[in-house]
């Protein structure tokens, strides 16, 4: 079974990803990244690529994660604030610890190119 399901599919990946950008865009380490961004289209994107990356059906057409990140100069604090932000919510959620930790992992897996090394 796929992390993807293990959390409840579609109506938990929205849920985490509407909690996410709000804790996000409220990080000063990280909303500056936000301020020119269509959220609308920044929660739907986001969605579909966590969708695809949890296991579930794949409808994600953007760039991939070094390409969409690497003109952003982004630092390991940067990675981290995300990081924290995306625990955050998943335990708001009250998802079990063991899938947060297999997201996190998912989340460890594309750290370099996220920071483009």
């Amino acid at each position: 079974m796929s992390v993807y399901e293990k959390i409840g599919g579609a109506a938990a990946v929205d849920a985490a990803v509407d909690i996410f950008y709000r804790k996000v865009l409220s990080d000063d380490r990280i909303s500056q990244f936000f301020d020119t961004v269509d959220m609308d289209a920044q929660h739907a994107k986001q969605k579909a690529f966590l969708t695809m990356a949890f296991g579930g059906p794949n409808e994600y057409t953007g760039k991939d994660m070094r390409e969409a990140h690497k003109h952003m100069n982004l630092t390991e604090e940067h990675f981290t604030a995300v990081a924290e932000n995306l625990v955050g919510t998943l335990q708001e959620l009250e998802v079990p610890q063991e899938y947060i930790d297999e997201i996190v992992a998912i989340a460890l897996s594309v750290k370099d190119d996220v920071l483009n090394k």
